[in-house]
This record gives C-alpha cells, sequence and structure tokens, in this order.
C-alpha cells in the first residue's frame, strides 16, 4: 500500500510542476513532431464519407467562421 501512495504523491508532484510551467510560460501544450498536420491530413477522420455527426459539426464549425468574418470590425 505504502509503494501505490508513494507512486500516487509522485504523479501528484509532476502533474504540479507542470502546471506551474505551464501558468509560468503561457505556453499552449504542444506535441513533439507536429501530429496529423506532417502526415497531410486535414483531420483525424479521413474518411471521404464522414458520418451524420461530424457533418454537423463540421457545418456548425463553418457557419461559426462565416458568422465571425462577418462581424469583424478589421
Amino acid at each position: 500500500m505504502s509503494t501505490f501512495i508513494a507512486a500516487f504523491v509522485i504523479l501528484l508532484l509532476f502533474f504540479l510542476l507542470m502546471s506551474i510551467g505551464y501558468l509560468i510560460k503561457r505556453k499552449a501544450v504542444e506535441g513533439s513532431c507536429g501530429g496529423l498536420g506532417v502526415l497531410g491530413i486535414e483531420k483525424a477522420c479521413d474518411c471521404d464519407d464522414p458520418c451524420d455527426k461530424r457533418k454537423r459539426r463540421m457545418a456548425a464549425e463553418e457557419a461559426r467562421r462565416a458568422k465571425l468574418t462577418k462581424d469583424r470590425i478589421i
């Protein structure tokens, strides 16, 4: 049981240190290799015909972008 508690405390310590580092740098957490964009994949679901849920989400994102560009001052 003491091993579990020690491992848990160490894990919490690392989370605390990472959160302090994030607060100090104010930099977004990012991967080291660039993710799917490096491979030329624009979305996580790289299928030809996305599902209905994905289509609704994409339409909502496009509508939000259109509204933001329409209401832009500059």
